[in-house]
């Protein structure tokens, strides 16, 4: 086996988990409502809007910065989407998000439907060759420098595929967990066994 293949074979392996990934989104989305999405349990508990927002629109920004071409996301999807707080909520406080809301529920589904292909489409279509280019040198921003993908870089920096693999999919699947435990408050059952 040349590097090529065992490139391709990382590549596969990740457009699997990342289809599967967005498979328990989708699910997750299709089985609640927009009552039990906008909950919260008692502040300053996040609700599940939060983290449904917070995740699809940092694979957004994720994606297009590892390649995948331009944001979904602009001005008018926020009001599209009748979000509370027209912001992720990475640099802010629970404090701070904890009103986040969704208003329209049809429209949180429809952006995430769009940044979900405009990632997948991406990982089909992109080059092996650049799955280990560094995409954040050492040494990192403070932005970066406390993240998750900073851990897990390498001696040059944080890779594609490492981007990929943390901003992304890990993520993604950190904030199912939480939505798994909040659905279970509202009455709901988990995502995956």
């Amino acid at each position: 086996m040349n590097m090529t293949d065992v490139v391709d074979v990382r590549i596969d392996s990740l457009r699997r988990r990342m289809r599967a990934m967005h498979s328990v989104w989708e699910e997750a989305v299709a089985t609640m409502d927009l009552d039990q999405v906008n909950h919260v349990e008692r502040e300053p508990v996040l609700p599940i809007a939060f983290s449904l927002f917070h995740f699809v629109q940092i694979e957004d920004g994720s994606a297009t910065m590892l390649g995948a071409g331009a944001m979904v996301y602009d001005d008018g999807w926020a009001a599209r989407m009748g979000l509370t707080i027209a912001d992720h909520g990475k640099h802010k406080t629970v404090d701070e998000m904890v009103g986040q809301r969704i208003g329209d529920y049809d429209a949180f589904n429809e952006y995430m439907g769009l940044v979900f292909a405009k990632t997948e489409t991406w990982l089909a279509a992109v080059d092996p060759t650049t799955i280990d280019d560094v995409v954040v040198a050492r040494p990192f921003p403070p932005a970066i420098a406390s993240t998750y993908s900073a851990r897990v870089a390498g001696p040059a920096g944080i890779t594609r595929l490492d981007a990929t693999e943390c901003w992304i999919y890990q993520h993604g699947l950190r904030h199912m967990g939480e939505i798994e435990h909040a659905r279970a408050l509202v009455g709901l059952q988990g995502m995956t066994s």
